[in-house]
């Protein structure tokens, strides 16, 4: 297999294993799907040519996927309005692997995410395009006024963050912390292992297709730097 950086998409292949490289590409149709959601008819024909597939490749496949993904948002950006979204960090959370991660008082955020966080499970986590999960706190009191137990950290998220209208997340949308850049991917999707946060153990509460606008979303790390709570937030295209 190839290993090499795009300086256009941030694609850097030395940082994928073998199993982020066949996830990735197998994942491909809902990556794109997710960042056209909503989009305006001109734009989705313009998603029509597929990310060229290397099937001796894994490398090469998984940078045309994210490749994709960038022009895509970057063809969004230039033809469509949207109405850039100010929230606030309310808590930053990260765990030595599984769930509910513990508040930490500072978050330094890398390329992999933040620094002191470790996915348990990697079958289903810690592709580079999951480096952080992010959650909003308003969501999370309207769960717990529902009558879960869940608190920030239980759903396995990073960044909790206050302001926003979770609704209009989709993929390939720029988050702006200070320095630090990150751009959404992917809904999360919930399992048993946070079942018990929520009544009945019903863990779907929060799936994104059963309950459009109440899924943690994943993001990657387009800058790296330093978060803290009551970092102001810019979420725009």
């Amino acid at each position: 297999m190839s290993t090499f950086t795009c300086g256009d998409c941030g694609f850097d292949g030395a940082r994928w294993s073998l199993s982020d490289l066949e996830r990735t590409v197998a994942h491909t149709d809902d990556l794109i799907g997710h960042v056209l959601d909503g989009a305006e008819p001109a734009v989705i024909g313009r998603a029509a040519p597929a990310p060229v597939r290397h099937d001796d490749d894994l490398v090469a496949s998984a940078h045309a996927v994210m490749h994709r993904l960038d022009e895509l948002a970057a063809v969004r950006r230039g033809t469509e309005v949207f109405e850039p979204m100010t929230g606030t960090v309310e808590s930053l959370q990260a765990s030595g692997g599984g769930v509910p991660k513990s508040t930490i008082a500072v978050a330094e955020i890398g390329p992999g995410g933040v620094s002191v966080d470790v996915q348990g499970n990697r079958k289903n986590h810690g592709r580079p395009w999951q480096a952080i999960c992010l959650y909003s706190s308003d969501l999370l009191d309207a769960l717990r006024s529902e009558g879960h137990p869940i608190d920030a950290g239980s759903a396995g998220e990073n960044i909790t963050i206050s302001g926003v209208d979770w609704a209009r997340l989709r993929g390939g949308l720029t988050i702006t912390i200070g320095e630090v850049r990150l751009r959404t991917s992917s809904p999360a999707a919930p399992c048993h292992k946070i079942g018990d946060f929520f009544v009945d153990r019903h863990w779907n509460r929060i799936d994104h297709t059963e309950r459009p606008g109440w899924a943690r979303w994943y993001a990657s790390v387009l800058a790296g730097g330093t978060v803290r709570p009551g970092d102001s937030v810019t979420i725009a295209m």
